[in-house]
């Protein structure tokens, strides 16, 4: 079976989970907005304290988690015990601090939660949230860590696959918070059962997440058992490795903090921190989808490359990367650009909820292209166990972002949200700019002619696509409140039908053009269902 097959096989896998899953968040999110609405006290209460355990897992667990750990865990495979203790003395080590950390945040949420809230009424109520919310932050670090080392072992799936059960839980709250409470009043607090049944019911589905996976490593022939003896299987390699991308996501969450923060002050009336987190899920969709799938699976290659020195190899796994996921991403860019009002819509209770949001989105949208390259190119750096360069250019990223951040402040609170969300993609837009260039430095030419010709096609075949599918959207009265704003359904058909006519004109341009990428992302696609042959 050759590699470009199993790279399509194994990140169709991960695409048809992460499908899933955000089709059953999207489910989640549109019902939750549908409890407690995108605009007022309480939704903006309960995303502020949504957003810290999250945040607090970045800054704490992110680096050691996420950006080090598959090509530690790949060196230490080539030992004897294919790196059995070295994983027994991380989850240890793992469980025992996030432990520790998530006692001591939940403690402290009368002291924490105003460093993101700034409105008085707002913060009252995330305080109370908080307290069921913060419990996340263990269970994150334990979905992450037992996730990853299944990753390295290229047992893809279970990570993927985990959170449609996050999803299940958090819906079937919900629901139940309906039953027996009804649509919440945005402008006032929850009684209390109300608020075990939201915020605690939340926590229950990322609690069932990360459990479920300890059944994934038995299934994978893992098996696990405390270690305290902390010496001897070279973990300071991986505290080394980590301790510049620690850098790097603490600066990066205290920008989410001013971020945060400064969009909370237009919380009751105007755009804030719900429509910006809507507008995020929305923008994550392809990203997710295609970008996370291919890249996670890539992702182990390219650091036996980068492993082996062998940088030839490297940057073909870098220009394939980008020309299977900017191919997708494009599209998605131009039917989401058009699709922004009705799409919004699906999430508010009102036109001007959703005009409101759609204008935050497309802010959002415009970072789209770059957002996905930079992931490209910081995996690679991470393949190269190289944590210090990503800290660099993230630091030009977060003085450009905090910077016309701190400037939205003086906006009218209508547009302080959109203005956020433009800095953020002027943001990205830079600090890709820069990663790239340092990156050729590092490996050498990485994009070449092929690839530029390819994206060419691509921008030649997405103008035309946005230009019909926004089209659709006057001819359906998305500008002038016409159904596809009316309702949240409205809203959901308007996006289905624009969507559809953006991919035909998409991929009609490209098939005109005959452009090859076309060819292999069908095959990488119908190759998930064909049955392996034996070499």
């Amino acid at each position: 079976m050759s590699s470009a097959t199993g790279i399509g096989r194994a990140s169709a896998i991960l695409a048809s989970g992460t499908i899933v899953s955000r089709v059953l968040g999207f489910a989640r999110t549109a019902l939750l907005s549908y409890v407690i609405g995108s605009r007022g006290f309480l939704p903006d209460a309960y995303n502020a304290a949504t957003y810290v355990p999250n945040s607090i897992y970045a800054i704490i667990g992110g680096g050691l988690l996420t950006a080090v750990l598959v090509p530690q865990i790949i060196r230490a495979s080539s030992g004897e015990d294919r790196g059995e203790a070295y994983v027994n003395k991380l989850v240890t080590i793992a469980v025992l601090v996030f432990a520790v950390v998530t006692v001591v945040v939940t403690a402290a949420a009368p002291w924490l939660m105003p460093l993101f809230v700034s409105k008085a009424a707002t913060l009252a109520i995330a305080i109370t949230f908080a307290y069921w919310s913060l419990p996340q932050l263990f269970f994150l670090a334990l979905y992450s860590v037992l996730g990853e080392v299944l990753n390295a072992r290229r047992s893809f799936g279970p990570y993927t696959w985990a959170p449609v059960l996050n999803n299940v839980v958090s819906i079937a709250t919900l629901a139940a918070f309906l039953v027996f409470f009804g649509a919440a009043d945005s402008a006032r607090p929850l009684g209390p059962g109300g608020t075990v049944l939201l915020a605690g019911g939340a926590t229950l589905g990322i609690a069932a997440q990360a459990l479920v996976l300890t059944l994934a490593w038995r299934r994978a022939g893992l098996t696990y058992r405390p270690d305290f003896r902390w010496r001897g299987v070279n973990l300071s390699a991986t505290g080394k490795a980590a301790g510049w991308t620690f850098g790097m996501l603490v600066l990066t969450q205290l920008s989410g903090l001013i971020e945060t923060r400064i969009a909370t002050a237009a919380s009751g009336g105007d755009a804030s921190v719900t429509v910006m987190s809507y507008s995020w899920l929305i923008f994550m969709l392809p990203h997710s989808i295609v970008t996370v799938s291919l890249i996670t699976v890539f992702y182990p290659r390219m650091s036996e490359h980068a492993a082996a020195g062998d940088h030839g190899a490297l940057r073909d796994d870098v220009r394939q990367a980008l020309r299977i996921v900017l191919l997708v991403m494009v599209m998605a860019d131009a039917a989401l650009l058009a699709a922004a009002v009705p799409f919004s819509a699906f999430f508010s209770r009102s036109p001007a909820d959703a005009h409101a949001m759609a204008l935050v989105l497309v802010a959002y949208l415009l970072g789209l292209l770059p957002f996905t390259a930079l992931f490209v190119v910081q995996r690679c750096f991470y393949a190269l166990a190289d944590t210090r360069t990503p800290f660099r250019f993230t630091l030009v990223q977060l003085v450009v972002v905090v910077t016309g951040t701190l400037l939205c402040a003086l906006l009218p609170y209508r547009w302080t949200a959109a203005g956020i969300a433009a800095v953020v993609s002027v943001g990205t837009v830079v600090q890709f700019a820069v990663a790239a260039r340092l990156l050729r430095r590092r490996i050498g030419p990485f994009v070449g002619p092929e690839l530029g010709r390819a994206l060419t096609r691509y921008v030649v075949a997405g103008v035309p696509a946005l230009a019909a599918g926004l089209l659709v959207l006057t001819v359906t009265g998305g500008f002038s409140g016409g159904w596809t704003v009316a309702s949240r359904w409205g809203g959901f058909s308007g996006t289905v039908l624009i969507g559809l006519v953006v991919v035909a004109v998409y991929t009609g341009v490209l098939a005109a053009l005959r452009a090859p990428e076309l060819g292999t992302a069908i095959r990488l696609v119908t190759d998930r269902f064909r049955p392996a042959r034996a070499e």
